[in-house]
């Protein structure tokens, strides 16, 4: 579509400095430069997070949290033998 359009000064400044930095026309720029505003308003894409399978457990995990403590446990009473 071709229409005319009046820029701020600042905003031609924008769109030129985004030519001269990325080697492209005037219209490339502006596009480009729309768009990028257009997707900072609907905000970033949701993030997702694929799954994997990782088989089954190979300690009793209703005790997970025991089982954390007593190495937490271990671990403090090595620091404070070799004096860390």
């Amino acid at each position: 579509m071709r229409t005319t359009v009046t820029l701020d000064a600042d905003t031609e400044q924008i769109i030129r400095q985004r030519m001269n930095e990325h080697r492209i026309s005037f219209k490339q720029a502006l596009n480009d430069l729309v768009r990028e505003g257009r997707a900072s308003i609907d905000g970033p894409p949701e993030f997702r997070t694929t799954t994997r399978s990782m088989g089954l457990p190979t300690v009793d995990l209703d005790k997970a949290l025991q089982i954390a403590g007593k190495l937490e446990d271990d671990e403090l009473l090595r620091r404070m033998e070799i004096g860390s």
